[in-house]
C-alpha cells in the first residue's frame, strides 16, 4: 500500500479529475432505501438493466416491502427475479436478508439503521449470501453509513495505476479509501459511483485508456504491460511481447507478475 500522505492527494486528485470529466452521478437509482437493498442483492453477477427489469416485476406484482417479500414464496420471488439471473440462487439470498429483515427489525429499516456500521457490517455478514460488497452497498448506499464499496472496477483501475498491488484483499483496498479520505457517506457514493463510471466506459477489461480522464495520471501509453495494462515503473523489469499484428506498436511489455502466471498456468 501507498504512504498515507501521498495516498491522500492522489485519491483527491483522481476524485476531482473524475467529477470534472463525468459529474455528480445520483447513484443508487432507486425510489426507497428498500429498493436500494434489494437491488444490491440482484445486481451480483449481472447489469443493472437486467436488475432494473426484475425490480420493476416486483413492483407491477406488488411485493417489493419487507412483508410482502417475507410472505412471498420462493419459487414466486425467483419468477418475479428471473431478469437478474442466476434467479434461483438470488432468490434464496433476498429471502436470507429478508427473514433477518423481518425477524429481528420487525421489517423496520429504520430500527436497523440505528445499529452502529460496525455492529450492523458484522450482522449482514453472517447472513447467507451476503458479502463484503454487497453488505457494504446497503450499509453505504441505503443507511447511509460511512464505509467505501470495493468492486472490481475499484481494484482494476488502482492496479493498473500501480496503488495496489495483485494481492491486495478487500480489506485493503477498501482502507486505502476510508484511512485517506474524510469519513464521509456523501463523498464515498460520489467517489465509488463515478469509479464505476470509470470503469465502465474506460478501464474495461481492453481499456480505453487513450480517451480515459486518468490517461496521464501516473500512467504511460507506452509503458505499460500488454496483458493486465498496469502501467510499468521506471526501474520495473519487463519482458519483451512478441507482436500479433502491426497495430499493437505500444504493447510491447509483459510485467514480472503476468509472465510468472502465464508459466504457472502452462505448468498446471
Amino acid at each position: 500500500m501507498m504512504m498515507s500522505a501521498r495516498s491522500q492527494k492522489i485519491l483527491q486528485k483522481i476524485y476531482h479529475v473524475l467529477f470534472q470529466a463525468f459529474g455528480p452521478q445520483y447513484w443508487w437509482p432507486a425510489k426507497s432505501k428498500f429498493e436500494v437493498i434489494v437491488g444490491a442483492i440482484l445486481t451480483q453477477n449481472t447489469n443493472w438493466k437486467n436488475v432494473e427489469k426484475a425490480l420493476n416485476n416486483l413492483k407491477k406484482a406488488k411485493v417489493l416491502s419487507p412483508q410482502a417479500l417475507y410472505k412471498l414464496p420462493s419459487d414466486q420471488l425467483a419468477a418475479l427475479i428471473k431478469p437478474a439471473g442466476y434467479f434461483n440462487v438470488k432468490a434464496k439470498r433476498l429471502k436470507n436478508f429478508i427473514n433477518f429483515l423481518v425477524e429481528e427489525f420487525h421489517g423496520d429499516l429504520i430500527s436497523m439503521g440505528k445499529l452502529s456500521c460496525e455492529d450492523l457490517r458484522e450482522k449482514l455478514l453472517q447472513i447467507n449470501g451476503i458479502g463484503p460488497e454487497t453488505a457494504d452497498s446497503i450499509l453505504l448506499y441505503a443507511l447511509d453509513k460511512p464505509i467505501f464499496v470495493v468492486d472490481a472496477y475499484t481494484r482494476r483501475f488502482l492496479y493498473r495505476h500501480n496503488m495496489i498491488d495483485a494481492q491486495a484483499t478487500y480489506q485493503d483496498v477498501q482502507n486505502l479509501f476510508m484511512q485517506n479520505l474524510q469519513g464521509e457517506p456523501q463523498l464515498f457514493n460520489e467517489y465509488h459511483a463515478l469509479i464505476v463510471r470509470l470503469g465502465k466506459e474506460y478501464c474495461k477489461p481492453h481499456p480505453q485508456c487513450a480517451k480515459c480522464p486518468l490517461s496521464d495520471f501516473h500512467y504511460s501509453l507506452k509503458n505499460r504491460c500488454s496483458h493486465c495494462y498496469r502501467a510499468l515503473l521506471k526501474n520495473e523489469k519487463r519482458f519483451p511481447r512478441q507482436r500479433t499484428s502491426h497495430a499493437d506498436k505500444s504493447l510491447l511489455y509483459l510485467c514480472q507478475y503476468c509472465v510468472s502466471s502465464s508459466l504457472h498456468q502452462t505448468k498446471v
